[in-house]
């Protein structure tokens, strides 16, 4: 397998990864203890877990790592460079997942073996709908192709059940009818697309 014959979720995770770069610059200046979607969380909180499960955590599932109690205790958002910090280690995930070897067996996520690509698809549901968490919350909006916005979707449909039993999602909320997949997967997620700070 080479980097041309990659699975076509590699392609989704670096258009997800591309777009959560952007969005952390842009909000890089923004106020840490400014409200967001996530109901609990401030904007610290919400970029400390962003940055620890998609970026660090999404090297560390392709190379078969624990996240290090050092990572999780760390306050990414409370240093300067946080958002370029984020970018290189977005990049350094993307190339661990681009060595043919993270895509095969399974992976261990808390005692459940998981497939590689699905754990794959579910990192790519983390960068976009915690980017779109963080757009919100700094007044940016998020932008993804379809095919990234389809796979969210499709994630949201197949597992919301499981994430709100574990409070990892809110509520679905109504779908409109003519919503774009994003949107429908922001509302089955509990996330309300007309939600402003």
């Amino acid at each position: 397998m080479t980097t041309s014959t990659l699975p076509a979720t590699y392609d989704r995770l670096a258009e997800a990864a591309a777009e959560a770069a952007r969005i952390a610059r842009g909000a890089a200046r923004a106020p840490l203890d400014s409200p967001t979607p996530d109901a609990g969380w401030d904007l610290r909180a919400l970029v400390n877990h962003w940055v620890l499960y998609s970026a660090h955590g999404l090297e560390r599932r392709a190379r078969r790592e624990p996240l290090t109690e050092e990572l999780t205790a760390r306050d990414f958002a409370g240093e300067p460079d946080w958002a370029e910090r984020y970018a290189a280690q977005l990049d350094r995930a993307l190339a661990a997942w681009r060595d043919p070897a993270a895509w095969e067996g399974e992976i261990d996520l808390g005692g459940m073996r998981v497939p590689a690509a699905d754990v794959a698809g579910m990192l790519v549901k983390e960068l976009v709908l915690h980017g779109w968490d963080v757009a919100r919350a700094t007044g940016q909006e998020i932008t993804v192709p379809e095919a990234t916005a389809r796979l969210v979707l499709d994630l949201v449909v197949e597992h919301g059940a499981l994430f709100r039993e574990h409070g990892g999602f809110a509520g679905e909320l109504p779908v409109p009818a003519g919503a774009g997949t994003l949107e429908r997967a922001l509302r089955l997620s509990g996330r309300d697309p007309a939600w402003r700070p």
